[in-house]
């Protein structure tokens, strides 16, 4: 009899797991074959990892008698994660050898020895496959679970032994339809529920899934702006994937038309972050960890021209002084861009603001300077994750009419006045109880109050629900922390705008929340659309990415990482 156990637990021979043989508190998998056990203790060691053998004598006495390891262990691999057996052939995981790709070896019995015979990799896309996250095999069939294959959709690659060893022969993987489209009319919110979402004073107006947004299997969405053609007055989204930026038009938003894509930098890898924002008819959009991308900058009055099947543009031009950045900010009143996160090759900044002048030739912007406050950030750089960049015209005097940037610099937010590009000054930094991630934020209409959503919190356990910490900025020298605003659920929170009395916040698993900030000291929660209708509001990175409020329709863009783009409106606010 043979079994392979993922999840589980065991102890034998009580101790610590993996320091002695036969002493076991791990047991990720466990395989029973014949009269012997195999037990895996992945973290031991570092997270070399081990794999256990027991064996049971015709009194049904267990006995340690061997520990399996690598002849070079390799650290945080995780050896020993899962477990099967294919004839004379044990199949071992090492989920996160060589940075997350993972690996799956083979052992073979040789004598009464088991000797490495072979180590199984594939080329799969993604940010790291964790191959060997889960083995199964069955005679000369073996299949390798990659659980982070194609953007995490995951893939279990089939490898079939022949003469020469074990080869990969193919793959299996779930292809379901996901959510289908839903145009045509507005779906009210009614008692808590709009077609199969639960929701509070929403309505949603259509739903777009993926699959009609040029997103192939393994491609997420990320970030969406927007864009209203002054000279036709249409409203377009342009919505952030893994692997390019998808165009719609919103001209009747019940009847949301996908016009095309504008692919990644060619030589790019698809990668989880995309930002894209909006200056004189230009989207300039940047991808983090994503290699030589920079900022690809494209003429969006091409999609008025836009007719029958979907096109592949290509960029109008590119900013190669920076590489991969994680964000980018433009305050379209200046003219100025602000990259932020950038990484690798060029003028990056500390990864703080790297500062762009638009305004004489949008298509081809110069460098402008740089700005970064060291006192900030977990590296000590500077490091700026997201920002806002406004004319500041709030209660402080001293400062009113100046150009004043607001960063969600990872441990604190960030204030500097970056009026003069070639001497920015750093006027504040502010930290807060219980910091997690400082990740992005936005400024009251008034200019009085500064929002910020910090990403960590909830995922760490140091507040009990999704909490966005509100600064009173009415001295810029010195913000203070006006107050903790808690949500109703548990949900990690991401991307959040302002615009009038409302807060739109993207609380991933939990959807749009929709938070009256008319008392910005004492916010209250007066709608919601839940775009994942399934599971619980819980802390975590799946769900909705971020949200657009800022179109003149009322309309609502926001998008869902596995789901799609929903275009949503507050049942109070009515189309002009």
């Amino acid at each position: 009899d043979e079994r392979g156990v993922g999840g589980g637990g065991v102890v034998l021979g009580g101790g610590r797991g993996g320091e002695e043989e036969g002493r076991v508190t791990e047991g990720a998998a466990v395989l029973l074959h014949g009269h012997g056990a195999m037990v895996s203790a992945p973290g031991s060691d570092g997270g070399a990892g081990a794999v256990l053998m027991y064996h049971r004598d015709s009194s049904g006495v267990w006995s340690a008698v061997h520990t399996l390891r690598l002849d070079t262990p390799q650290p945080r691999s995780f050896f020993g994660s899962s477990l099967a057996v294919a004839g004379e052939d044990l199949l071992v995981g090492a989920p996160t050898q060589g940075g997350l790709t993972g690996a799956v070896h083979v052992f073979r019995h040789e004598g009464d020895s088991l000797v490495h015979a072979q180590e199984l990799t594939v080329t799969a896309s993604g940010m790291g496959a964790f191959l060997g996250g889960a083995v199964s095999a069955d005679g000369d069939l073996a299949v390798l679970g990659a659980p982070a294959a194609d953007m995490f959709s995951g893939v279990g690659f089939v490898f079939e032994r022949g003469v020469d060893g074990w080869a990969e022969t193919g793959e299996v993987f779930d292809a379901g339809p996901g959510i289908p489209a839903l145009t045509g009319e507005v779906r009210r919110c009614e008692d808590g529920v709009s077609s199969a979402f639960t929701c509070a004073d929403v309505d949603l107006v259509a739903f777009v899934p993926l699959g009609e947004l040029g997103a192939g299997r393994g491609v997420m969405l990320n970030d969406v702006w927007g864009w209203t053609d002054a000279e036709t007055g249409k409203e377009y989204a342009l919505v952030g994937r893994t692997d390019g930026v998808a165009f719609v038009d919103m001209s009747d938003p019940s009847y949301p038309v996908y016009l095309g894509e504008l692919p990644l930098t060619e030589g790019s890898p698809a990668n989880l972050w995309r930002d894209v924002k909006v200056y004189h008819d230009h989207a300039y959009i940047v991808a983090d960890a994503a290699g030589q991308h920079g900022v690809q900058i494209f003429d969006l009055r091409q999609l008025r021209d836009v007719s029958g099947d979907p096109v592949t543009f290509e960029a109008t031009g590119n900013y190669d002084r920076i590489a991969s950045a994680h964000n980018i900010v433009i305050n379209e009143e200046t003219g100025f861009a602000y990259v932020v996160g950038a990484s690798a090759g060029g003028e990056t900044c500390g990864g703080g603001l790297h500062m762009m002048d638009l305004r004489e030739d949008p298509a081809n912007p110069t460098f402008a300077g740089c700005f970064s406050d060291p006192s900030t950030g977990n590296s000590g750089t500077g490091y700026s994750h997201d920002a806002q960049c406004i004319v500041y015209q709030g209660p402080d005097e001293e400062h009113r009419g100046k150009e004043i940037c607001f960063g969600a610099n990872e441990t604190a937010l960030s204030i500097a006045d970056v009026s003069d590009k070639d001497n920015p000054v750093a006027l504040s930094q502010a930290a807060y109880p219980s910091v997690g991630y400082a990740h992005q934020g936005w400024v009251s209409e008034d200019h009085r109050y500064f929002f910020l959503g910090d990403e960590l919190d909830e995922l760490s356990g140091t507040t009990p629900n999704t909490r966005t910490l509100v600064w009173d900025i009415e001295d810029l020298d010195d913000p203070v922390l006006a107050t903790e605003y808690l949500a109703e659920t548990s949900a990690t929170d991401h991307n959040l705008y302002v615009r009038g009395q409302y807060m739109y916040q993207s609380n991933y698993v939990a959807g749009l929340r929709v938070i009256d900030v008319s008392d910005p000291t004492s916010p209250v929660e007066v709608g919601y659309f839940d775009t994942v209708p399934f599971g619980e509001n819980a802390p975590g990175f799946s769900g909705s990415w971020s949200n657009y409020p800022f179109f003149a329709s009322g309309v609502i863009v926001v998008t869902s990482m596995r789901e799609g783009m929903f275009l949503l409106r507050k049942q109070d606010r009515l189309t002009p």
